[in-house]
């Protein structure tokens, strides 16, 4: 059994967000997401479910038309299909993402 910690090597990258992997299990997939220093919106429709955590920092979304605003500890569940946006994020923001796929 090893230990690692989710603060660990979290710079944030230049340009684009860094997606790691932590666990992969059947249809659960956790991540850790480090947003950048320079950010770019993206908008997501995903196919599967996600339920988000904001660990450190601040951002701002857009989920199907309504402004939502995170801080840290602030959490939030997207269901699959769900219209989504990060317009803003401080740099190096720290998300904990929980996908979890169609079987």
């Amino acid at each position: 059994m090893q230990v690692r910690n989710l603060f660990v090597d979290a710079l944030p990258p230049a340009m684009e967000e860094r997606f790691e992997q932590l666990l992969a299990d059947k249809n659960l997939v956790i991540e850790r997401i480090i947003s950048p220093v320079t950010y770019t919106p993206h908008a997501y429709r995903q196919i599967q479910d996600e339920w988000v955590v904001l660990l450190q920092g601040h951002a701002v979304l857009n989920v199907a038309g309504e402004t939502v605003e995170l801080g840290a500890g602030d959490y939030l569940f997207l269901p699959a299909g769900l219209p989504h946006t990060v317009q803003q994020v401080s740099a190096g923001a720290l998300w904990l993402a929980v996908h979890l796929w169609p079987e």
